[in-house]
């Protein structure tokens, strides 16, 4: 795949599906507000092949970004990026001119028949679609017809490097037995062996709170809010215009820095106040909305057909007293939850240095070993997919950590399988060709990664890619 762009600077280029989204993504882009095209300095430069400043303000005009855009994410690396897919798309022009790849008037027009953006009802090509369709995108006949060119030979580009990789029927019945092996899989769950919740003293839960008291210190706030609904703002039960305007109004208020209490006494509303409140259990409460909403100090939003309008009047960073049952339910979750993370980490470690073996796995199960077979790849029924995968990828009894999709974790070993053979006369040999031949093609696009990274060398000039993004700041 493409290296990250901060590594790009004379490194080659590779990643080829990536590519092909970029190219996708950004082959019939609009026009933007138009950028200075500034000096003509190179900015990349692909093997001899220079891609100019000119090039590069082009390209941003056409990608249908605003200058706005651009500025307000000029520090997330959108200049890279653009820059990124530029090069990208410049390399697969090199590729399919290399390869001799053409594409006649004959064939473009036909691709412009067969879109059904163009045609009306019956399926007939109706001229005056593709020229509102022009129009609308502002764009003229021959631009778009190049870009159609350019992405079909894009396409055709790929389908000469993998498309008629077809896998031979070894292949075919390797890909249906090592996906449909019958596994016998015998495991533990570790749930069992960890220690329960209500089995936590207090005194392990002071001895926790006290070793990560700075880490436990919660928000309590004091904070004040109102429910509007149409009844309470407006005197009505609907929805209406008149509502929305009111809700608008607010939110004006809001912007000039008027406060909640003379906002709310000019509405004749109610509000509802609370005084050191924490969020413990993470109820889809109001008040839990507020809370995990509290760096925005006064707000309006909506919830459930209702708007929320609140303030928050204090934050005071404390721990909370272990009188509070649900902040000692809380602890006694996390202790839960270390323990279970320490006591799976030793198996792991026991795993990973060949510690643990058939004598480990008997004694901890004593004599409740679980067996279960696993029918295929994607079985999933028992446990989750990577887990599956995890499975089939082991040899004969070696042990390995899994889960479920619940997070339930389980040490397990495949005890022994049993392969199944496919008819090439059978209903599924057909997809299971497919199947292979997909993975057939996916190699070969990763051999064509190494190759271009062979045959391309990326230089892309630091001084002016920073003077075109100072443009934009």
């Amino acid at each position: 795949m493409i290296n990250p762009f901060k590594e790009f600077t004379k490194k080659k280029i590779g990643g080829l599906i990536l590519i092909f989204v970029i190219i996708i993504a950004f082959g019939f882009g609009g026009f933007g507000g138009g950028f200075s095209t500034g000096n003509q300095n190179n900015i990349a430069k692909i093997n001899n092949t220079n891609i100019s400043t000119q090039d590069f303000m082009d390209y941003l005009n056409q990608s249908g970004l605003s200058q706005q855009v651009i500025k307000e994410n000029i520090d997330k690396n959108v200049i890279e990026e653009l820059l990124s897919s530029l090069i990208s798309m410049t390399l697969l022009d090199l590729e399919i001119k290399d390869l001799d790849l053409i594409l006649s008037r004959e064939m473009i027009a036909e691709k412009l028949k067969k879109n059904k953006n163009f045609q009306d009802e019956n399926g007939e090509f109706q001229r005056t679609l593709y020229e509102k369709f022009l129009l609308t995108n502002s764009m003229s006949a021959a631009m778009y017809e190049i870009k159609l060119k350019n992405n079909a030979l894009q396409k055709e580009l790929f389908t000469y490097i993998s498309g008629g990789a077809k896998s031979p029927k070894f292949l075919i019945d390797k890909h249906f037995v090592e996906n449909n092996r019958k596994l016998d899989i015998e495991y533990i769950e570790l749930n069992n062996f960890y220690k329960k919740t209500n089995e936590f003293t207090n005194k392990e839960i002071e001895v926790f709170i006290k070793e990560n008291s700075d880490k436990l210190k919660q928000d309590f706030i004091d904070f004040s809010y109102a429910i509007i609904t149409p009844k309470n703002l407006i005197g009505l039960d609907e929805f209406n215009q008149t509502f929305f305007d009111a809700i608008d109004e607010i939110d004006n208020k809001i912007s000039k820095n008027i406060d909640f209490k003379t906002i709310i006494n000019e509405l004749n509303i109610k509000p509802i106040i609370k005084k050191d409140y924490i969020n413990l259990e993470n109820n889809k409460t109001i008040e839990n909305k507020i809370y995990n909403s509290r760096k925005d100090k006064i707000e309006i939003f909506e919830d459930n057909g209702t708007f929320i309008f609140y303030q928050i009047d204090n934050i005071k960073l404390k721990l909370p007293s272990l009188e509070d049952n649900k902040f000692t339910k809380q602890m006694k979750n996390l202790l839960y939850q270390k323990e279970k993370f320490e006591y799976n980490k030793n198996i792991l470690d026991q795993l990973d240095k060949k510690k643990f073996n058939e004598q480990s796995f008997n004694k901890l199960a004593n004599g409740k070993i679980e067996k279960i077979q696993i029918n295929s790849v994607k079985d999933v029924n028992k446990f989750e997919a990577n887990s599956i995968e995890v499975l089939y990828s082991l040899p004969i009894n070696e042990f390995t950590l899994i889960a479920d999709k619940e997070n339930n974790i389980f040490i397990a070993k495949v005890i022994s399988y049993e392969d199944t053979n496919v008819s090439q006369n059978s209903n599924i040999f057909k997809a299971i060709s497919n199947e292979a031949s997909a993975e057939n093609r996916n190699g070969i696009l990763k051999s064509y990664d190494y190759l271009l990274n062979s045959k391309y060398n990326v230089i892309v000039n630091e001084k002016t890619l920073d003077r075109v993004k100072n443009y934009f700041r």
